[in-house]
């Protein structure tokens, strides 16, 4: 069991020299190669989710053979492992850390708003994310920039992966709770706005919950927002100010 554990901790498409591979070499199917096989894999995890893909659906979606796959990939894992990195090269348009002038608050800002866009986007990213080492390329320029940018804001050594922590894994879960609520939305044909109100007005009527949903209104109005995305975007927005008051107050700290 532990050297198993110990394999499983070091399995990685991108330790073991197989993410450059293009093939096995002469014979491989025509028409195919690593990178439309891994952005197929991106489409169809967002379009039916990480439980329904299969290595035999994604060759039905390539119009190929499920051994016709394999000449560029050993494993579904392994496959998941680069599809989970492709998903991380979408983000693009990251705050340079080199810039002096730049305001490291809005920068920090503009990460964790883009990695929540990513989570919200790709259902299926938080549970890989989870599970994989998730080295790949595009991943590491993600994680080298949001390291820099914690360094510039004064806390010492030792409390930057502290705050990395605080702050990412805050928008870890708020992302994955709130790219499931859009997945579940959408499998009832509903609005995400005709969903919320439904659920309310559901809840509201139950014994076992009307008592606590009553005690919630002033709440909820005190919070504002006339739509579900506008709700869930103040939120965000202000529980990531609270994050970021309390790296600037444990920098005053010392």
């Amino acid at each position: 069991m532990a050297e198993t554990a110990r394999g499983a901790a070091h399995h990685s498409v991108w330790l073991e020299g197989k993410a450059r591979r293009r093939g096995r070499g002469g014979g491989q199917p025509s028409g195919l190669d690593r990178d439309r096989i891994t952005e197929t894999t991106v489409r169809l995890l967002d379009a039916e989710g990480l439980a329904k893909f299969s290595m035999r659906r994604l060759a039905a979606e390539l119009n190929v053979t499920a051994m016709s796959v394999y000449w560029y990939v050993d494993t579904k894992d392994d496959l998941l492992e680069l599809a989970l990195d492709a998903a991380f090269g979408e983000l693009t348009e990251l705050p340079d850390p080199e810039d002096e002038e730049a305001d490291w608050r809005e920068q920090l800002r503009a990460l964790a708003s883009a990695y929540r866009g990513l989570l919200v986007r790709h259902p299926w990213l938080s549970p890989l994310a989870g599970h994989y080492l998730n080295i790949g390329p595009n991943s590491l320029v993600f994680s080298r920039t949001v390291q820099r940018i914690v360094r510039r804001t004064g806390l010492p050594a030792h409390g930057i992966t502290g705050a990395i922590s605080a702050v990412f894994q805050f928008v870890y879960g708020y992302g994955t709770i709130e790219g499931h609520f859009f997945a579940r939305v959408a499998d009832t044909g509903l609005t995400p706005d005709e969903y919320f109100r439904q659920a309310m007005t559901a809840t509201a009527g139950a014994p076992q919950t009307a008592e606590i949903i009553e005690e919630s209104k002033s709440l909820m109005a005190a919070r504002g927002g006339d739509t579900v995305a506008e709700m869930m975007g103040r939120d965000f927005a202000f529980a990531l100010d609270l994050l970021i008051a309390g790296i600037e107050a444990m920098v005053e700290r010392g």
